[in-house]
């Protein structure tokens, strides 16, 4: 049986994160890509996250109702609320719509990109949060891949 499989073509699993896609390069997302959807699959969810955040998990990237044929995202996709496409971007912890790169305070910090295929689409309004999205997607998911980058500043 084949799992839901979730890569960049920016960084390798356990890699770090290239300085174009945080806040000390341009602030674009990384290019992702996926194979092996659940047969069932009616939608996808990206969640991209910093568990290593000081005082909660920050939600960088928010992306939800991806079409079932979708098989990646590019680069530097736009901050806009829908996706060329197909798909819907929610608000960043930052409080802004799409993504928003690493930017650790200190220290080396996860990027934990994780992609579920669900069984239905969300139908959610354009600028849901994280938690609305988690909430939605409750006893829904098919299947999840995870991709982890990680990134530290370096400051001169």
């Amino acid at each position: 049986m084949t799992h839901l499989v979730l890569k960049s073509g920016a960084f390798e699993n356990g890699a770090s994160i290239p300085r174009l896609h945080t806040c000390d390069g341009k602030d674009v997302s990384p290019q992702l890509f996926w194979t092996h959807p659940p047969e069932k699959t009616a939608s996808f969810v990206l969640l991209v996250e910093d568990p290593d955040a000081p005082r909660k998990t920050w939600a960088h990237w928010v992306v939800y109702d991806l079409p079932p044929a979708a098989t990646g995202l590019p680069e530097a996709v736009p901050p806009r609320a829908a996706i060329e496409g197909g798909g819907v971007q929610g608000i960043n912890d930052f409080g802004n719509l799409g993504y928003g790169g690493p930017c650790p305070p200190s220290g080396t910090h996860s990027y934990v990109f994780t992609l579920s295929a669900l069984d239905k689409k969300l139908e959610l309004p354009a600028r849901c949060t994280r938690n609305e999205v988690v909430a939605a997607m409750q006893g829904h998911t098919l299947s999840q891949a995870r991709l982890i980058g990680r990134y530290s500043r370096n400051r001169v």
